[in-house]
């Protein structure tokens, strides 16, 4: 099988400083590791690379033009190259997937860094949220630049937070002064109580917690107001209980949720609203496909819907 080869992405929207970062790691000694790096420029900002002053020996780069983005070209650049670990400087404007599903199978993603110019943000979350929110939601890393002592971290903070739990985040002031963001974020709810009630409005937080940490919830009872789906193929006393998630528009709308078993002797019916309480426990599920978490639930019953029946972060 051939090797893997580690690619590091840069994102953010024009003049964020995406350049000026990728262009100081270059020039620093350590990232030298004899290794030949391709870095791939997929849009033209103010301020250009000074290739003379890389560090790094072994490298090419090569700019990749808005119809470049095919795997065919990918792989045609992979073939003049043959490099060994690649840097991509990745067009704001563009959506990641259109990336994603250019990469050969063998570019592997080791680090996302996501940049934002302190000054500009709140205006581009406001104008163009679903560009922003893809430029979060894979990030390892988040880096205001330009941050200035009167600007407020909770606010840049809940935004990220809202697409992101993962990724660090960083306030660099002018004159490169850097904070690391030390900001707890607490559950909205008590996962120690010996019934973790989720609020109507929670319920988004509810179910990414327990879908990136499961293992958090085995054992855990919860009680919750959700939407019913079933399925003639699925066995008696088999439900799902969910809610519809709006993670960042319209668009991305989608119905989570949870696999039910109960024993309650009601006709329940796809679009129902109930309140479940139920014991979590993590296995094997068909209408998963894999491992996940399943309700055993003491108690279903019919309820009336919430006052907003899209569950947000917000």
């Amino acid at each position: 099988m051939p090797a893997q080869i580690p690619v590091y992405l840069f994102l953010g929207f024009l003049d964020s400083g995406k350049t000026k970062f990728i262009q100081e790691t270059f020039e620093d000694e350590r990232f030298d590791t004899g290794e030949r790096t391709l870095l791939l420029v997929c849009e033209e900002g103010e301020e250009e690379y000074a290739p003379e002053r890389f560090s790094v020996k072994k490298f090419a780069v090569e700019t990749v033009g808005e119809h470049d983005l095919t795997a065919a070209h990918f792989a045609a650049l992979e073939k003049k190259h043959a490099p060994e670990r690649v840097v991509i400087e990745y067009n704001g404007m563009r959506t990641t997937d259109d990336l994603f599903d250019a990469l050969p199978d063998r570019w592997v993603i080791a680090q996302v860094m996501t940049f934002f110019d302190s000054n500009t943000f709140f205006s581009y979350n406001k104008n163009m949220r679903q560009l922003v929110f893809d430029k979060l939601q894979y990030a390892d890393m988040v880096v205001f630049n330009r941050f200035r002592a009167d600007f407020v971290k909770e606010e840049f903070h809940k935004i990220v937070r809202a697409a992101s739990r993962r990724p660090g985040i960083v306030y660099e002031y002018p004159g490169g002064k850097a904070e690391y963001d030390e900001i707890e974020d607490p559950l909205p709810f008590d996962i120690e109580a010996p019934v973790i009630e989720i609020a109507d409005r929670d319920y988004a937080f509810f179910y990414r917690d327990l879908v990136e940490d499961p293992s958090k919830y085995e054992g855990k009872t919860v009680k919750f107001k959700g939407l019913v789906a079933v399925d003639r193929k699925m066995k008696e006393g088999t439900i799902v209980v969910g809610r519809h998630i709006m993670t960042c528009c319209q668009a991305d709308i989608a119905y989570s949720g949870l696999v039910c078993l109960h024993t309650v002797n009601l006709p329940f019916r796809t679009r129902d609203w109930v309140t479940v309480t139920a014991k979590i426990e993590l296995g094997y599920h068909k209408i998963y496909g894999s491992e996940g978490p399943i309700l055993k639930a003491t108690s279903v019953e019919y309820a009336d819907p919430p006052e907003e029946e899209l569950a947000t972060f917000y």
